[in-house]
């Protein structure tokens, strides 16, 4: 071997044996030790830490099941599905779901296939007594298709039927079939207002009341559709960040199917006592143990969502609540293999419920937390949103007030929104619309007026129902939210 070589190589040795096989020595004020944990306390933490990631990945769900218990317990729809819940007149603050809309007739039909099989959910044509736009979601809130003229029945009406998991018999004639890889899910169904006044309001309930939901197996003689009415309770649906968590999210395992995605967390939820087949019975130091991860969840994705909003307008405050990457995800099944964005949807689903097949077409939604100068809105201040003229819409649109704790409508409030069919709504000479803000009404604005509350911030979600083209192209712009007081 020539002397070059031999001393290279040598080199070469040198240094791996003094890089790899020689530890050079560490000063000991530089050395670290684990903590010392005992066998007890490992176990609560693995504990604690695993029941933070099932809140996380299992939002979806339990907001799902907080609404379907809500819907038997305090509607008093009773046990068993395919039914449906609805609000006979606008929503006020005892419709406690996660931002709903106070100025659309709410209709939710809830179905379940496992035991009556493939589920007809018939929707009725857009006609003069009025149309309909909603969709319907699996058990995670995962759209399977939207209805009404923004749907594939293009506002003809269809019977649009809902499969169970693994469904292989032949779909009959004139129906839209609707595979689902889960047995729960509902529709959300909103009846869109024609004029905004009482009148305007019994219209599009009794339209909607027109919806059918029955098994196929009865389509020969469909039963009588049951509708449950709301409007007088307080539907408690907002989720609550405590060991009821976990009970929520065990009746969704024992009731549904695994899907292929969410196999890595079977061990996962077995190690803090959630098995499919076997009872959920946490002692009182798991609950102990559960409740803080729950609030510990809660705490971290409220973190995120205050960091997610990038702007919808370069410099504006508004943002759509929902990243790309989740919206593509929720209409496709997931479909990626390579992107499952379930901290978005964790985050997504502490303040909302409802995901369409298609973006855009039907509505459209942005969301603003703090106001033109970068400051959380606060309850107790006063605010105005200049509303320009010719906003691009179809249909109409609205600003809604949310508590920014819950994500609730704020309780006993005597209204939480206005819209542009709001009655008595003023516009400005140029066609624009102020809409105030804050505790007390303006002199003289009463008819512009949301009201909040002192002592707790809120969040707006202004909502574009028929939205058009200015709206995407940005050639029209939503104002910032202003402070006046």
């Amino acid at each position: 071997m020539p002397m070059r070589t031999m001393l290279v190589a040598a080199t070469l040795l040198a240094v791996g044996a003094l890089l790899g096989g020689l530890a050079l020595p560490v000063p000991a004020d530089e050395k670290k030790s684990a903590p010392a944990f005992t066998p007890a306390e490992r176990a609560e933490r693995t504990l604690h830490r695993r029941a933070v990631e099932a809140v996380i990945w299992g939002m979806p769900a339990v907001n799902y099941d907080f609404m379907y218990q809500a819907a038997v317990r305090d509607a008093k729809a009773g046990a068993g599905s395919n039914k449906i819940v609805y609000w006979s007149r606008l929503s006020d603050w005892k419709n406690q779901t996660l931002t709903p809309n106070p100025d659309a007739v709410y209709f939710m039909p809830f179905f379940d296939t496992k035991d009556v099989g493939p589920v007809v959910l018939d929707i009725p044509p857009a006609d003069e007594g009025g149309s309909i736009t909603g969709s319907v979601m699996d058990c995670w809130q995962a759209a399977l298709e939207d209805v009404g003229p923004a749907g594939v029945d293009k506002g003809k009406g269809g019977k649009y039927l809902i499969l169970p998991p693994g469904y292989k018999e032949k779909v009959p004639e004139g129906y839209i079939a609707m595979p689902s890889d889960n047995f729960q899910g509902y529709a959300l169904v909103r009846s869109i207002l024609q004029t905004g006044d009482d009148a305007g309001v019994a219209r599009a309930v009794a339209y909607a009341r027109r919806v059918k939901l029955y098994p196929l197996s009865q389509a020969h003689n469909p039963p009588e559709t049951i509708f449950v009415d709301a409007s007088d309770v307080v539907f408690e649906a907002n989720i609550s960040y405590d060991s009821r968590f976990f009970e929520s999210l065990d009746r969704m395992v024992q009731r549904e199917p695994w899907l292929t995605r969410d196999k890595a967390m079977i061990d996962a939820l077995k190690s803090i006592g959630i098995a499919k087949g076997k009872p959920y019975r946490p002692d009182e130091a798991t609950r102990r143990i559960l409740n803080a991860a729950a609030d510990e969840a809660h705490a971290w994705l409220d973190l995120k969502y205050q960091t997610m909003f990038s702007p919808y307008y370069d410099g504006r405050r508004w943002a759509l609540p929902m990243s790309a990457e989740l919206i593509e995800g929720l209409q496709t099944q997931f479909s990626n293999p390579d992107s499952y964005p379930v901290e978005g949807r964790g985050v997504v689903y502490t303040m909302a419920f409802f995901s369409p097949k298609r973006s855009g077409a039907g509505s459209f939604y942005l969301m603003a937390i703090k106001d033109r100068q970068g400051q959380p809105f606060d309850g107790g201040s006063a605010y105005r949103l200049t509303v320009p003229a010719n906003a691009p819409v179809r249909q109409y649109w609205s600003a809604t007030v949310y508590d920014r704790a819950t994500h609730g409508l704020i309780r006993n409030l005597p209204r939480s929104s206005r819209s542009s069919q709001t009655p008595g709504l003023e516009k400005n000479a140029d066609g624009s619309v102020d809409v105030y803000f804050g505790p007390k009404a303006p002199a003289n604005k009463e008819s512009n007026w949301v009201p909040t509350k002192a002592g707790g911030q809120f969040e707006v979600l202004f909502r574009f129902y028929g939205p058009e083209k200015p709206l995407f192209d940005k050639t029209w712009k939503l104002s910032d939210i202003e402070k006046i007081e």
